[in-house]
């Protein structure tokens, strides 16, 4: 007996070990998910072949568990041959097929039976009456008819159980499974708001929570969630994906090399587009006045994504779990975006960073970053997904993009740094003035040409020789920490140890 679709699905989403802040692999997401189904199934007097239909083409069938069943399950299978023309062919690798096709010489329709002897990769290579042949490659219409349908094909991923009933039952059973193919990752939206001078600058931080479903079931109506975190699992092999799909066909050229028509059209380059045609006027000699409007001097602010539904977050133990509060659609080979956290008037620190080896006596473009406190005294207070961060500034155009930036795991109250890109206003000059056997002397030199003050700090990856003025150890690392005056600069002298 065959359960077709369930008729409740509950699926949990976990992100791909080790991926960090990098993108989902839309083609196959490494992740994978947790799925629950509840399925009816009527139950005979006796043993029972159930075939749940529809089931995620990703699943470990080492994983599925099946409870509800009168005496539990005897055997189970997992059915990964598609029916599908691949599929259709790689069954019928070796047996007779019926082949209907126009006859070269008259044009009329004909059918024989041949025997595929190759296949499906590759091409398929059958043998008639008339030899071997590629189908397909003839340049007329071919089809293909199979007799029956080959025991083992299914629509639909499925996964079989055998089990014994003692009499004939309406059994409601819970199948749950561990599937790959799924993957999620939190997307973040900073837009930094307008302020006065003494005000502190603040954003708005929203974030998606994005989904990713890479294989070709769909799921309706489903409660979804995610963890976040990252718990211990084994690496084990690749899951066999299940087999299916359209045939490759591959053929050969029909003629010699000098019979294939030369086309200079692939190597030419593209005809110049046509020019535009000149605009036309009823009165050639009107005259033509041109207005306009002047920009307010106010910038525009970006008003931030609204929340309709937003994912609820809840303690799974040391992880964090995010449930969507309604049933939503996980579409085959689709993405499903749903608001996951909507935090108003964040405070943060704009601060321009640099590494002393990486610069030299030539001034460069200094990195700037956001940075912030995951407090509730800074507007957040809540755990924080790794993801990405698309930071927008307002402008007199309206807000626009000012860099893109990646954000780790942060758990409460740790230390929040966005970098968002290189300012060349902000720049840095490190030179060598002296050195001798155990000490080298340097001086670094940071210029600020904007209108206002910018807080600066350099890491100096080396044992500083003796004390200096304005450098701290700050994660155990010697670091100038500064307040550049608008249009100024800072300097700092210092020596490192050789030896």
């Amino acid at each position: 007996m065959v359960s077709e679709e369930a008729s409740s699905v509950s699926i949990t989403i976990y992100r791909a070990p080790g991926r960090g802040d990098g993108a989902i692999n839309v083609n196959w997401p490494q992740g994978y998910a947790l799925i629950t189904e509840t399925r009816t199934v009527h139950l005979p007097a006796g043993d029972a072949t159930v075939r749940f239909e529809g089931v995620s083409e990703g699943m470990f069938p080492e994983s599925a568990m099946v409870t509800g069943l009168p005496q539990g399950v005897r055997e189970k299978n997992r059915d990964a041959r598609l029916l599908s023309p691949q599929g259709l062919v790689d069954a019928y690798l070796k047996r007779e097929v019926s082949i209907t096709r126009a006859d070269k010489a008259t044009g009329v329709s004909r059918t024989q039976d041949v025997f595929i002897t190759a296949g499906p990769d590759g091409g398929v290579i059958f043998e008639s009456d008339e030899g071997f042949e590629a189908l397909r490659c003839t340049g007329l219409p071919e089809r293909m008819t199979f007799s029956e349908i080959p025991a083992g094909l299914s629509a639909k991923p499925t996964l079989s159980i055998l089990t014994t009933s003692p009499q004939a039952v309406t059994a409601k059973l819970t199948l749950t499974y561990l599937a790959s193919g799924f993957d999620w990752q939190a997307d973040y939206i900073a837009t930094v708001k307008q302020r006065e001078v003494q005000e502190k600058p603040k954003m708005d931080l929203f974030a998606w929570l994005t989904v990713a479903n890479g294989g070709n079931q769909s799921f309706a109506n489903a409660n979804m969630m995610v963890v976040a975190g990252e718990p211990n699992r084994e690496r084990r092999t690749d899951q066999v994906r299940p087999t299916g799909g359209a045939l490759i066909i591959r053929c050969w050229p029909m003629q010699r090399t000098h019979q294939v028509p030369y086309n200079p059209g692939y190597i030419s380059a593209p005809p110049p587009p046509p020019a535009y045609a000149p605009m036309m006027y009823e009165d050639e000699g009107a005259e033509i006045m041109v207005t306009a409007t002047r920009r307010s001097e106010k910038m525009m602010d970006m008003a931030s994504p609204v929340a309709v539904v937003v994912a609820e977050q809840e303690d799974l133990g040391d992880l964090k779990l995010y449930r969507v509060p309604e049933r939503v659609m996980v579409n085959a080979k689709g993405q499903k975006q749903v608001a996951m956290i909507v935090k108003p008037d964040v405070t943060f620190e704009r601060v321009y960073v640099a590494n002393a080896g990486n610069y030299n006596e030539s001034s460069a473009a200094i990195s700037y970053v956001l940075r912030s406190k995951n407090d509730a005294e800074n507007g957040l207070g809540v755990p924080l997904p790794a993801g990405r961060v698309a930071v927008f500034e307002n402008s007199f155009a309206g807000p626009l993009l000012a860099g893109e930036g990646a954000l780790p795991d942060r758990a409460l109250n740790n230390e929040i740094e966005v970098e968002v890109g290189r300012s060349s206003d902000v720049r840095l000059s490190v030179v060598s003035t002296r050195q001798s056997r155990r000490k080298q002397s340097w001086r670094a030199v940071v210029t600020n040409a904007r209108d206002h003050p910018v807080t600066f700090e350099m890491e100096i990856p080396h044992i500083i020789s003796g004390l200096v003025r304005g450098v701290e150890v700050i994660d155990g690392v010697p670091t100038w920490r500064v307040t550049v005056p608008a249009n100024d600069e800072a300097k700092l002298s210092y020596a490192i140890k050789l030896r």
